[in-house]
């Protein structure tokens, strides 16, 4: 999928991206980078609504796990996060982004493994959320993979 696609997709599928105008930086194997300005997403002290940036971060982990699945694996998935953390360092006062990565403690052999024999499996995702190169916030979720009739499309 290319970032076009992936953008588009996001912004038909998810109605929240659009609203808050996500776009896609880049997308490799092991990394995905989101971006959103900051006019439709700002709180009333004009920094970042923490919503908005926990929402980048999980799009951008939640569209890492979705392109690598789509890549890797034969059989679909539905997928869904189970539980996440955020961690807020600085106020952001301008446009922002979200740069997903497998974190240290993700194993994708594994995760492969269980999801092709059970058809679920779970993977922990993290991803830095930065404006004007200062790191603003950490997000760490768990998803969740679950097999499904190939005929459904998330």
């Amino acid at each position: 999928m290319t970032k076009d696609e992936l953008e588009a997709y996001l912004h038909s599928h998810i109605p929240l991206a659009a609203a808050m105008a996500v776009n896609v930086v880049s997308i490799e194997k092991t990394s995905l980078t989101l971006s959103a300005p900051l006019a439709p997403n700002k709180n009333h002290r004009d920094t970042a609504f923490g919503g908005s940036v926990s929402t980048l971060a999980t799009l951008a982990a939640w569209s890492l796990l979705r392109l690598r699945l789509d890549a890797e694996q034969a059989q679909t998935a539905h997928l869904v996060i189970q539980r996440h953390s955020m961690e807020y360092l600085l106020p952001i006062e301008a446009a922002f982004s979200a740069q997903a990565k497998f974190s240290e403690t993700s194993d994708w052999g594994r995760f492969e493994k269980a999801f092709s024999t059970r058809g679920r499996s779970r993977i922990v995702i993290g991803a830095v959320v930065r404006c004007k190169e200062l790191e603003c916030a950490r997000f760490s979720g768990k998803f969740v993979a679950l097999s499904r009739p190939t005929e459904q499309v998330d």
